[in-house]
């Protein structure tokens, strides 16, 4: 059987992990990757499953292409793991 001093001791240390749980969540960073862009040419990939649309990324995102990424850009094969879809 817990005795009251334990009961008590659990519930406060279930109160500090709440309220420090809470206090990361509060500072954390504010998200700076940008959403799949939400214009015409972007609207055929919004309704897509994730594998399936970024099999089309590179097709204008490649070098060479009309909407290049820049050299210090992330891995290219994952795009809507960080760029979401809606």
């Amino acid at each position: 059987m817990i005795t009251k001093h334990k009961h008590l001791l659990y519930n406060a240390l279930f109160l500090i992990g709440c309220a420090a749980l809470l206090l990361f969540l509060w500072y954390a960073p504010p998200e700076t990757t940008s959403h799949l862009p939400h214009d015409q040419n972007h609207a055929r990939f919004m309704t897509m499953k994730k594998k399936e649309a970024e099999k089309s990324c590179e097709s204008c995102h490649a070098p060479g292409k009309e909407a290049p990424l820049p050299e210090n850009h992330p891995p290219k094969y994952r795009c809507l793991f960080c760029h979401k879809q809606k």
